[in-house]
């Protein structure tokens, strides 16, 4: 059977010893298998919070890849509201996410009409 996409062959053959679930989420995260969406799920927690209730409503974080955090936004207009707040978004995602982590907000809108 081939491995699932992304990730690696297996490194030891199957055991039937019982792994606890945090050993393996450790493992995992060590791996990078699920860290690199974790400061996504941090923010998206936060979002009201970061962008204000309004925008919120209309704009989620969507990527965090080499300190560009990515903002879907609902519409052009709302697009156009988060890139005037751009600078105010990047500060303030950064301060949620520990500092010195996001260098720039990109901004896409979901469904373009």
């Amino acid at each position: 059977m081939p491995d699932a996409k992304g990730f690696g062959g297996r490194k030891r053959p199957r055991s039937d010893d019982a792994v606890s679930l945090a050993d393996i989420v450790d493992g995992l995260m060590r791996e990078q298998v699920f860290s690199r969406g974790m400061p996504v799920a941090q923010l998206a927690s936060r979002w009201p919070e970061i962008v204000g209730e309004r925008l919120a409503g209309e704009t989620a974080p969507a990527v965090f890849e080499d300190g560009v955090l990515t903002v879907e936004v609902s519409s052009g207009p709302w697009g156009a509201q988060a890139k005037f707040l751009h600078e105010e978004i990047r500060r303030k995602a950064d301060e949620a996410l520990g500092g010195e982590r996001v260098r720039r907000v990109r901004v896409v809108v979901r469904n373009p009409r």
